[in-house]
This record gives C-alpha cells, structure tokens and sequence, in this order.
C-alpha cells in the first residue's frame, strides 16, 4: 500500500479519432469494453489493485459520460474523504478558458492538485489502454534504479514501431535515446505511455516547459526527450511483460474484445486475485432459451439470446431473437438484433435495433468512401442510436453513423465500403 507517497493522474481527454464513430460522441477511454466495461475501468481497477487511492482523471473532449461513469468513485472503493478519485476538467484562465494543450500541459495546470497531497511519486496513466499491471512493480524499480524517471516499456514487431515512442537503453536501462514514432527506428522498445516520476523533480521540468515558447507541451514530444537530450536526471525503462493492448484502432478493439472468447483468453477478466472493476447497473442473469446456440462467446448480464451466437462479446442487456445468428462481432449495450437478421464481422454500438432479416457483413471487402484511413478492415461499424431498417443488406467496412434513422437510407443495399450518415448525407 502506498497511500499518499504517490498520486495517480490518467490522461482521459483523448478523442480517440482513428476508432471512427466509436468516439463520434464520447471520449475514447469512455468507450465500451469487454461486455459491461469501459476502456479507463482497466487503468483505475489497476490503481485500486495496488494501493493507489489518490486518482486525478484529466479530462477534456466530451467529457459527460466518463463522468457520470465514474462518479465518485464508489465501484472502485474511491468514494474517501482522503483521497479517492477526483475529475479534472480544464479550468477557466484569468483571460479565457485554457484547454489543454497537450499531454504535458494537462499535468502541468493540476500542479496544485498534486500539491496538495505532497507526494513523493506521481504516476501518470493513459486512460484509453486495456492492460493488467502492478504499478508497485514499477514503483519498486523506480527506487531500485534511484531514477528521476521511470518509463514502462515492452517489445514491439519492429514493424509496428513507427506507431510509438522507441527508447534506446544501456545495458543497466538508463535510456540514452528516445525517438517518438520514428519513421527508421533503432529498436522495438516502446514506451507504453505509463510513467513514474519524482514529483519536485517534474514540476521544475513542467513549469520550464510551459514557458517554452517552441514547446508543444508534450510528454513524448517534450519532456522525455528534452530530459534525455539535456541529461537533465536518470530516466529509465522498465520492461513489461505483461498484457497491455492499445486499442486505439478499428482492427485492435475489435481483436482484444474477441481475444477475451478464447479458452485462455490473454486478459483475464475473473481473476480473483486481480479484479476489474466498473460503475453499471444491475441486470438480471442472461437468458438463453433451449432453442438458442452459443459457442466461444462472451454473454454479459441482462442479455435475452434466442438465436445463435458464435465468436462473439454481447454486451448488457442486448436481445437477439429467434432465427438471428451473429459471428465474430460486437455488439454493445441494450442493442437488438431482429428476427432472421445475420450479423458478421461486425461492431455495433450502444442502443441500436437492426431490423428483421438484416444481412450485415456480405461480400468483400472495399476501400471505403468515408474515410479509408480510419475504416480499412472487413468489420463494418454501426453508430450509436441507428436503426437499420427490414431487408437491408451491409456489405464489409460499411460505416453507419450515430443516430441513423430508417428513412436516412436511400436504398436497402449499401454496397462493401459505402457509408450512412444521420439525414441521409
């Protein structure tokens, strides 16, 4: 237990752009997860797990929901008097208000909330990562090292690579060269976005940084490497070894939401020794009725299975009827797939009723005509709220916005590729 020698402080104000209309209306770590998570559950269950009660979650693009779902904290154990979980907007400036302008800049106008519990550590978290970690473990080698900071890390495909910050180390791991998403690097050693810093240390390098005027305020593409360039403090990479998974991508959240069907999934979720916790309401057991099949899949509480459903993660409360059958998809809260629908390779978002005898997933793929570099896989994704009417068929990496209504649909065919948007744009 580290009670107040360390305060935790999760990034959360990410758009999360390249998940499409996951994130049209809510922030990436308020995305659903895994049945009756959402994405910051893992982080702040992750807290909780190692005796972390003192949690500032900075927020900042569409912040309600995350909000509401975190409330005061009481699914975590983080509804204290000393302590707890606190949300932290951007604040109104003298002049106006002071949005966050990067990830550096985020921490640095909370300064005073960390003050406040003068601590000796601050760990800085992502709130839009799926991953099980003791954050004591980092800790430890923190103070084994008697670093100034300490960075966790782990192995990449060197093909994967660009998409990270790549730490280059010596042989007692002081890092010795950071690259930040380099086009050509030098190793397959990311940063994982999760660090360790002795707090006095960091707000000098914050308060410098914010009166930089070249500065884009920024861990990755700042502060780390400003430290590391300068030899301003002993910063160090921590290996892990354990699951982390970004899911920032289409392809990733779609895979790590159907890597928890496995028989030995990677990320266990009912491990007695380290729960996941998360704010939801209560639903009855899940119904599945003697005519229904279910192989390989994820069903969540309050859901009513009368067709089949194979490969899949069901979120609460969701219905498929008699005579539908879903494969590798899914399907979020309180969604319902109709009578004689077939949903495949597919994500639906939360609330959505697809019509009776719905084909989703025919064909093959098609670049889309939306946006090819957001949607370039075989799953297609409907929006939050949609209704897709009687007898349609969706082919593969089709997009259906947030919000569609019936009428939004020009014709009862939208080709592999192809979009809907709400007022039929």
């Amino acid at each position: 237990m580290r009670g107040n020698e360390v305060v935790a402080l999760i990034l959360a104000g990410g758009q999360g752009t390249r998940l499409g209309i996951l994130t049209e209306k809510i922030a990436k770590p308020a995305v659903p997860f895994g049945g009756k998570y959402r994405i910051i559950d893992f982080t702040m269950s992750n807290c909780v797990n190692s005796g972390i009660f003192t949690i500032g979650v900075l927020t900042q693009y569409r912040p309600h929901v995350l909000s509401k779902h975190i409330g005061i904290g009481k699914p975590w154990d983080l509804d204290r008097k000393d302590g707890g979980v606190v949300i932290l907007p951007p604040y109104q400036g003298s002049n106006e208000s002071d949005w966050y302008k990067g990830t550096a800049n985020a921490v640095y106008q909370n300064i005073e909330f960390v003050d406040e519990y003068d601590p000796e550590y601050v760990l800085i978290l992502s709130g839009d990562h799926v991953y099980a970690m003791d954050y004591n473990d980092i800790i430890d080698f923190h103070l084994s090292k008697d670093a100034d900071g300490t960075i966790a890390c782990m192995e990449v495909p060197l093909e994967e690579a660009h998409r990270f910050g790549i730490m280059v180390t010596d042989i007692d791991s002081r890092i010795i060269e950071f690259q930040e998403k380099p086009k050509e690097p030098k190793g397959n050693l990311a940063s994982l976005g999760i660090y360790v810093f002795n707090w006095n240390f960091l707000k000098e390098l914050l308060m410098e940084d914010e009166n930089d005027p070249n500065s884009t305020h920024d861990f990755g593409k700042d502060i780390i490497p400003k430290i590391v360039e300068n030899d301003l403090g002993k910063l160090y990479a921590y290996r892990f070894e354990g699951y982390w998974k970004d899911v920032g991508t289409i392809r990733s959240y779609w895979e790590s939401n159907l890597e928890l069907t496995r028989p030995l999934p990677p990320l266990n979720l009912y491990d007695p020794n380290w729960k996941f916790y998360t704010h939801t309401e209560e639903m009855p057991p899940a119904y599945v009725s003697k005519s229904a099949k279910v192989e390989n899949s994820l069903i969540s509480e309050g859901c009513e299975i009368e067709g089949e459903v194979y490969d899949s993660v069901i979120f609460q409360g969701v219905k498929i009827k008699k005579g539908a059958v879903v494969r590798n998809s899914v399907i979020m809260t309180r969604s319902v797939i109709n009578e004689g629908s077939v949903v495949e390779d597919a994500i639906i978002a939360e609330n959505v009723i697809i019509g009776k005898n719905v084909k989703i997933g025919d064909g093959e793929f098609a670049q889309s005509k939306l946006d090819p570099k957001i949607y370039n896989t075989d799953i297609t994704i409907i929006g939050m709220n949609s209704r897709v009417p009687d007898n349609c068929v969706l082919g593969k990496n089709v997009v259906i916005g947030c919000d569609v209504a019936e009428g939004d649909f020009k014709e009862l065919k939208v080709e592999s590729g192809g979009f809907v948007l709400r007022g039929g744009v």
